[in-house]
């Protein structure tokens, strides 16, 4: 990045600080082995799973402080929210200075049945105040369902990517495909992983966040051919995230994603998901989600090196 446009608005303004690169986000190989601590309600959905009374914001804040402690150091980067977690993060120094901090960007509202129904901008973040404070990157969630209007997500888009320039931070832009409003007007979840990409893969974005084709489960080949298809959509590097993906399929997942293109994950359910409600998280996260992470990370290692 280096040509960060002058400054417009509030939360806009030109960067105080030398605009971040993305080797930021790499491991020494080159690829993203990246921790995703950002989901907000769908994280206290998942601790409500195992509990009868009511999660509160404390426990969803001390999960997400304790898995970026545990976490971190097997990280290259680790995503989080403002709402539960980033001021803390970032005041109490909770990551080393070899993992890079990612906020997230987005404003995440329900809608009907869905936790996550509805995702925008997150107007209020003072982008340039984050950025002095040691944030590397910004990441927005954009649903893509194949009867919304396309401008509107294409403006947003853009204006992220801008805002993020502007500030001298990286923009992650996430995608995330969803069923057609419409019941009268179904859709296929994996086709909107190849129309965001084509909508969306070429519009600036520093790095680009993919579901994994057919979330993992189908036949190598057909995985491998969606992920080469996104690779030629996609005009920056992109990684996966792993919702959706099982647990013990998501290294697997990850392998055949980089085969064809990809350069690593941001993922956050297949590494720590299993942890919440065990007796002991702390224990989980250091004995069970610590080794899937530095196992993935030795996958991403291989791939990117052999590629």
């Amino acid at each position: 990045m280096t040509n960060p446009a002058p400054a417009t608005a509030p939360g806009t303004s030109a960067p105080a600080t030398k605009p971040a690169s993305l080797d930021a986000l790499r491991r020494p190989s080159g690829g993203f082995a990246m921790v995703a601590l950002d989901q907000r309600e769908s994280m206290r959905a998942m601790f409500a799973e195992h509990q009868d009374g009511k999660v509160s914001d404390a426990q969803v804040t001390e999960f997400k402080l304790t898995a970026g402690r545990i976490l971190g150091p097997h990280a290259s980067a680790v995503l989080v929210d403002r709402q539960f977690a980033l001021d803390r993060y970032l005041d109490d120094g909770i990551l080393g200075p070899d993992t890079a901090l990612i906020a997230a960007g987005d404003k995440l509202t329900a809608r009907g049945d869905e936790i996550v129904g509805e995702a925008a901008i997150d107007e209020d973040i003072d982008l340039p105040d984050y950025r002095a404070r040691g944030v590397t990157a910004m990441k927005l969630l954009v649903l893509y369902r194949p009867d919304d209007e396309p401008a509107a997500r294409l403006a947003m888009v853009d204006r992220f990517v801008e805002r993020c320039r502007s500030a001298g931070l990286l923009s992650i832009i996430e995608p995330v495909s969803r069923p057609a409003r419409s019941r009268t007007n179904p859709s296929r979840i994996h086709d909107g992983i190849l129309a965001a990409a084509a909508e969306l893969g070429a519009r600036g974005a520093d790095l680009y966040k993919a579901e994994v084709p057919l979330h993992g489960e189908g036949a190598d080949d057909d995985i491998r051919r969606m992920c080469g298809a996104l690779t030629s959509l996609i005009a920056s590097p992109w990684v996966v995230l792993s919702s959706g993906v099982r647990q013990d399929r998501f290294p697997r997942a990850v392998e055949l994603a980089c085969s064809e293109g990809a350069s690593g994950f941001l993922a956050g359910r297949a590494v720590w998901r299993s942890c919440i409600g065990q007796p002991d998280v702390e224990a989980a996260l250091r004995n069970d989600a610590a080794r899937r992470l530095q196992h993935l990370a030795e996958v991403v290692d291989a791939a990117v090196t052999k590629g």
